[in-house]
């Protein structure tokens, strides 16, 4: 496929798209893998020079992470520091690693509101048309989203060792940490690209999942320990994803006892990958 495909001007609001044509959806199942890597490649390569063109798209991922640790440390470092039997500084050890898996989960939000924008713009319409396979042109947003994510994870983590962290564990902790977090995002990454494929708009993705996100983050382990949380909460917490995410990233981190935390996360970010990713490529196939 060639990259000039990526220079294709959007159909105008509201005007609707060519729809796939059957030689397109015929050629789709004779792809190869070599093909299909390439037209990812392709694609990723139309979505950075997005990206290029829009800087200001990465606002996002240059402030957040930044925004979130100095919020958080500040405002409840000393609180919950205490809790924890120390001060802030324990506190920012406790925090980081939780927001490592926020992080995910609030870039994969832009990935939805990404999708919709495109169809919305009658970009996704062209590229149905085109014998490439469908699951590409998810996958390569899913590319991109993956680098935006490691660039927030990196700046946090500079954030964090700049207020007082410590690496109590080793170097390859903190990478699994990191490379945890990145497999479970991607996997989320699954559940906005359907949810972008779903709503009308993209104000109406985001509000969907604001009402997804508040419950998951802030009912979990992320911020704060779940000991003091009343019982019925407590269960929540005990099958939220997240917190056995955060957990994971922290006992790798700090060299503690890892125990069923990465398992649970690999196995939650390998079912919803499985269950939600068919599910996208068959919505992106057949959305109108």
């Amino acid at each position: 496929m060639s990259t000039t495909t990526t220079t294709l001007p959007p159909a105008p609001a509201g005007a609707a798209g060519p729809a796939p044509s059957k030689a397109a959806v015929a050629e789709e199942g004779r792809i190869g893998l070599r093909a299909n890597f390439r037209h990812i490649g392709a694609l990723a390569r139309r979505n950075l020079l997005q990206i290029k063109k829009d800087p200001e798209s990465m606002f996002d991922v240059l402030l957040m992470p930044i925004v979130f640790i100095v919020l958080f440390v500040y405002v409840f470092g000393g609180s919950v520091g205490a809790s924890l039997g120390g001060n802030r500084h324990d506190y920012v050890n406790y925090l980081v690693p939780g927001l490592m898996a926020m992080m995910g989960m609030n870039i994969a939000m832009a990935v939805g509101t990404g999708v919709n924008d495109d169809f919305r713009k009658g970009v996704m319409d062209r590229f149905r048309t085109m014998p490439i396979a469908r699951s590409s042109v998810l996958i390569a947003k899913i590319v991109v989203e993956l680098g935006r994510l490691m660039i927030a994870t990196a700046i946090l983590l500079g954030m964090g060792f700049a207020l007082g962290m410590e690496l109590n564990g080793s170097v390859f902790g903190l990478l699994g940490a990191v490379a945890l977090a990145a497999t479970f995002g991607a996997a989320i990454m699954w559940i906005f690209i359907l949810l972008g494929l779903t709503m009308k708009t993209a104000q109406a993705v985001q509000g969907t999942a604001m009402l997804v996100l508040m419950p998951l983050q802030f009912g979990s382990s992320i911020f704060a320990p779940t000991q003091t949380m009343p019982g019925w909460l407590q269960a929540f917490t005990d099958y939220n994803p997240l917190s056995n995410l955060a957990d994971a990233a922290r006992a790798l981190m700090q060299g503690g006892p890892v125990g069923d935390s990465v398992w649970w996360t690999l196995a939650w970010a390998a079912g919803i990958t499985v269950v939600m990713a068919p599910l996208a490529v068959a919505k992106f196939r057949k959305k109108a």
